[in-house]
């Protein structure tokens, strides 16, 4: 198998990665699921930070982790930062799951760290992945690696990826749990490795199911899952990429899905457009934390 991934019908697994699961209850565990998955007062609330807390976050914590795809590097000064959540939204066919799966193998192939990938739509195609590796130009050159066979070599970038089937919300709060729970016991690496990206392809479609659904707290879980989303970034300076679909915005136009209560989460909100005639995506800053809105870079979409 080209990737370590989790799929057994009922729920995802996580043998060899230092993750369990359990799972997900029916319909008359719910509400006690959700209880126990709330986030504490003092966790929503978080805590404040002093102005050089703040200047050392910046300088000497959080570093970049580089997508491999010159443009958007380049429009978000080296990556996707780490402790932030970045998310990438954009119209269906647009390039996000392509992105994902970019970023994600340049990761990998650049020994950076472990690739966590949360596949809520069997999306993840490990044949893609290895494509993407394959064109990546100086890989094989790096220490270590010129002296394997060339599919030793592949297998060895494709072990530091981990793909897991999230197929709805109580499976994502487990899968989170039990990766915060791995993480604070050193367990889920690759040699040595530590995870450095969590790609959740896609949130909304986790997310949009229990909002003004049969859900009465449907708001309060979203909230829940941004919370612990961002407590992993910050606490094991992780990087975590999630996309995002389109809706309808009225008068012809769409925006981004989940509402207001979402949009405030991300750190980086990324727009994509593909211009089918020429192969060409854009990428438009609609948030960051760095930059003015509006900013644009163009890129070859992944293919």
């Amino acid at each position: 198998m080209s990737a370590t991934r989790g799929r057994s019908g009922g729920g995802a697994t996580t043998s060899g990665c230092g993750l369990k699961r359990r799972n997900a209850p029916q319909d008359q565990e719910d509400s006690k699921m959700i209880n126990q998955d709330q986030p504490s007062t003092e966790d929503w609330c978080g805590r404040f930070w002093n102005g050089m807390e703040l200047l050392k976050d910046v300088t000497e914590k959080k570093h970049f982790l580089p997508t491999g795809l010159e443009g958007i590097d380049t429009l978000l000064g080296g990556g996707l930062r780490q402790g932030q959540l970045t998310e990438i939204t954009g119209p269906s066919s647009s390039g996000k799951t392509q992105v994902c799966l970019h970023c994600a193998s340049n990761i990998a192939a650049k020994q950076m760290g472990v690739v966590m990938y949360l596949d809520t739509s069997n999306s993840f195609s490990p044949s893609r992945v290895a494509t993407i590796i394959y064109g990546i130009s100086d890989l094989f050159g790096q220490r270590g690696f010129e002296l394997q066979p060339k599919d030793a070599r592949l297998k060895s970038v494709m072990r530091s990826i981990i793909c897991e089937s999230v197929f709805d919300i109580f499976a994502l709060f487990e899968v989170l749990h039990q990766l915060e729970v791995s993480l604070l016991n050193d367990k889920v690496n690759n040699g040595g490795s530590k995870v450095c990206l969590l790609v959740i392809d896609s949130i909304s479609s986790l997310l949009a199911p229990i909002i003004g659904g049969k859900y009465p707290q449907g708001r309060s879980m979203m909230i829940s899952v941004a919370v612990i989303l961002k407590k992993l970034a910050d606490e094991h300076n992780l990087s975590v990429l999630v996309t995002n679909h389109m809706v309808s915005a009225g008068n012809g136009a769409v925006k981004p899905a989940l509402g207001e209560s979402w949009k405030a989460v991300p750190h980086v909100r990324l727009m994509l457009s593909h211009e089918c005639q020429n192969n060409i995506c854009t990428a438009t800053v609609l948030k960051h934390t760095l930059m003015a809105s509006g900013r644009t870079a163009k890129f070859a979409a992944p293919s």
